[in-house]
């Protein structure tokens, strides 16, 4: 237990600071929950759990190869950047939230997903610090690497939760013009975050 302890306490420091950092997807926690209730915006937020996978068995299989990585995450960038700008424009167009998505499924959890995938975020983090603390705990005890995925996803999504129940709590209080300017500070936010990874991205493929 000593030596997986480290491993329990890595996964809980970040996973709350990867939950609890401004981001796309924190973002679409908020406006989801404001446009839709509580139960989207808490389908925004397990969206880690169902899509990282992938992404954590990719990269520890290729850590070794990273010269191969700045072409592949500039793609990641620049579609997430693209992605992340449609859901500010759907921001941008929303009319009261009374005229919100009446006819069809909001789709959060699909949203979620997407958003996730396309964020290099978790492709940087898993890249430079995920993988190389999975292979080091896996050398020391199966378990260790249990504690860190565990712990750090049990904080990331639960901060995210957290935010989704605290948004939902209070935006009753809100009148409807406030309810459309929050959410144009959404879409604000989100175009503020789509400059930067299509930035990132160009950078990563040579292109400035």
């Amino acid at each position: 237990m000593p030596e997986t302890l480290p491993y329990l306490i890595s996964g809980m420091l970040f996973g709350l600071a990867a939950g609890a950092t401004p981001g796309p997807l924190n973002t679409l926690v908020i406006s989801e929950t404001m446009r839709h209730g509580r139960k989207y915006g808490l389908m925004v937020a397990i969206a880690p759990i169902l899509s990282d996978l992938p992404i954590i068995l990719a990269c520890v299989f290729v850590v070794a190869s990273l010269e191969k990585f700045n072409t592949i995450l500039g793609l990641i960038s620049i579609s997430g950047a693209l992605y992340i700008a449609y859901l500010a424009y759907e921001c941008f167009t929303v009319k009261g939230a009374r005229s919100m998505d009446t006819d069809q499924a909001p789709q959060s959890l699909k949203k979620g997903l997407i958003a996730n995938v396309l964020n290099p975020n978790p492709y940087i983090f898993w890249l430079t610090i995920g993988a190389t603390t999975i292979m080091s705990g896996y050398k020391i005890d199966i378990m260790a690497v249990v504690f860190f995925l565990a712990s750090f996803y049990i904080c990331i999504v639960g901060v995210k939760i957290i935010i989704a129940m605290i948004v939902d709590k209070f935006k009753s209080f809100l009148g409807s013009s406030a309810y459309l300017y929050i959410l144009k500070a959404m879409g604000l936010a989100l175009l503020v975050f789509a400059v930067i990874y299509a930035g990132d991205g160009l950078r990563l493929l040579g292109l400035i």
